[in-house]
């Protein structure tokens, strides 16, 4: 292994190495238990003796510093006192919550992941021409493209030819260059959503476009508001809005592409969930409708693992040229992309969404016979439970080591309404009904009059 150490040139080189293995351990750089590398490695490293190494190691066991023992590398036997490089805070949304039962929303059930399938995948795609191991396409590798265009056709009603297709590293990735392409069209304003993810909202005004909040109801976007705006472009989640829940109906899905027909604008469209219908067959994509003004979004996140960091942009015609020319490498590890093509040209990625649209079903099932005051519960892997007060239920859940997540994260500015996320796609089906069992009592409790269950 390598250590990188900076040795004071004014001290003597074994006192140089003690000081700067000490600083390494205060500072965090090395943690209790971590090894270091063997005398002889880190004298070759550094250019220096190994007796010098040797007698600092033993100067640094002797102060407590370092465990050593023969035939085994050294290794740290406390943490320092100092204090790490502050990261920055990941938000709401991804902040670890400790807690026995994990309900916010986001994460699929990894225990349903295809982990057979997807190692056979794997192994097709390392057999593959040598090509496979260069740079590649930056688009993606066409024979994924190739097949996502039959896919995206059959399954979500998808119009474009793998020639449109472009590979990202998931939604987010593909949303900035979606952004950076309208600005360099001279695009300055864009709406999205209300309440949305942050996270989305950093990336589009990292593009340096101006954000423009539209309210949404139970039908979805307020397309009325959106026009309203200066906008050109909008971001929206017609099949299963996060966090609402609410799918946008036919009539303002129309006026929503006839606002950007007037425009001359674009609607970029975030199909994260889109496979999971529960209440009657699944709604086409938008971008069926009018493929000349919609950007379509998707994202192997739900059906597979957000790990894999793999999606797809299906572009309009006009913005090819401006999201290519923007790209400097491939955007998703070439492997993986064959992987998944094989995954889905083998039927393995059809057969994991029923299996897990099955899944989900019936937790959602669960939910709904409950008899809860759910909304947006129709689709997706999450559902919203309105409340008067989202934080005095979640710190109540938190005492029982539940975890949920409110909607307050999510609004542009001051929260319209309140209440809580229900994540039911997170935990393995081994613990999912209790921790689902455990909210439903809390919810009871927190009703008018209520008593739990």
């Amino acid at each position: 292994m390598d250590l990188h150490l900076d040795l004071d040139p004014a001290l003597p080189r074994r006192v140089a190495v003690e000081g700067a293995v000490r600083a390494a351990i205060r500072t965090g750089r090395l943690r209790a238990s971590d090894p270091l590398p063997s005398t002889r490695a880190l004298a070759a490293q550094l250019g220096i003796a190994r007796g010098t190494v040797v007698q600092a190691y033993a100067q640094l066991a002797a102060e407590g510093w370092l465990i050593t023992r023969q035939g085994a590398p050294a290794r740290v036997v406390r943490d320092g006192g100092g204090e790490p490089s502050p990261a920055a805070s990941p938000g709401p949304y991804l902040a670890e919550v400790p807690a026995r039962w994990d309900l916010r929303p986001g994460l699929p059930d990894a225990s349903l992941f295809p982990g057979r399938a997807w190692v056979t995948a794997v192994r097709a795609a390392t057999r593959s021409d040598a090509d496979v191991y260069g740079y590649g396409d930056p688009r993606g590798r066409p024979e994924l493209r190739r097949v996502l265009a039959d896919y995206l056709s059959r399954a979500r009603g998808v119009v474009t030819d793998p020639a449109q297709i472009l590979v990202t590293s998931g939604f987010t990735n593909g949303l900035a260059l979606a952004a950076e392409a309208l600005s360099d069209l001279g695009l300055r304003h864009v709406a999205m959503e209300d309440p949305c993810l942050d996270v989305h909202r950093r990336v589009i005004a990292q593009a340096g476009l101006t954000i423009h909040p539209v309210p949404v109801d139970a039908n979805g976007l307020d397309v009325t508001a959106l026009a309203a705006t200066p906008a050109r472009a909008v971001l929206v989640a017609p099949a299963h809005q996060f966090p609402m829940g609410a799918t946008l109906n036919p009539v303002r899905r129309g006026k929503l592409l006839e606002w950007a027909r007037r425009v001359d604008g674009y609607v970029i469209e975030d199909d994260y969930d889109g496979e999971y219908r529960f209440d009657r067959k699944p709604v086409s994509a938008l971008q069926a409708l009018d493929p000349a003004r919609v950007v379509y979004g998707g994202t192997t996140s739900k059906v597979l693992s957000p790990a894999m960091r793999l999606g797809w942009l299906a572009l309009p015609p006009r913005l090819c040229r401006p999201v290519f020319d923007r790209l400097q490498s491939e955007q998703a590890p070439a492997l993986d992309q064959l992987a998944l093509a094989q995954l889905i040209r083998d039927g393995h990625f059809d057969r994991q969404v029923r299996r897990t649209r099955s899944e989900y079903g019936r937790r959602r099932d669960h939910l709904v016979a409950a008899g809860l005051p759910l909304t947006g519960i129709a689709a997706g892997l999450h559902a919203v439970l309105p409340l008067q007060d989202e934080e005095a239920l979640i710190t109540r859940a938190r005492q029982q080591s539940l975890a949920l997540l409110g909607l307050g994260p999510f609004w542009h500015g001051p929260p319209r309404a309140q209440g809580v996320i229900v994540g039911y796609s997170r935990l393995p089906q081994s613990t999912v009904y209790m921790a689902l069992d455990q909210l439903i009592a809390l919810a009871g409790d927190s009703r008018p009059g209520g008593t739990g269950r």
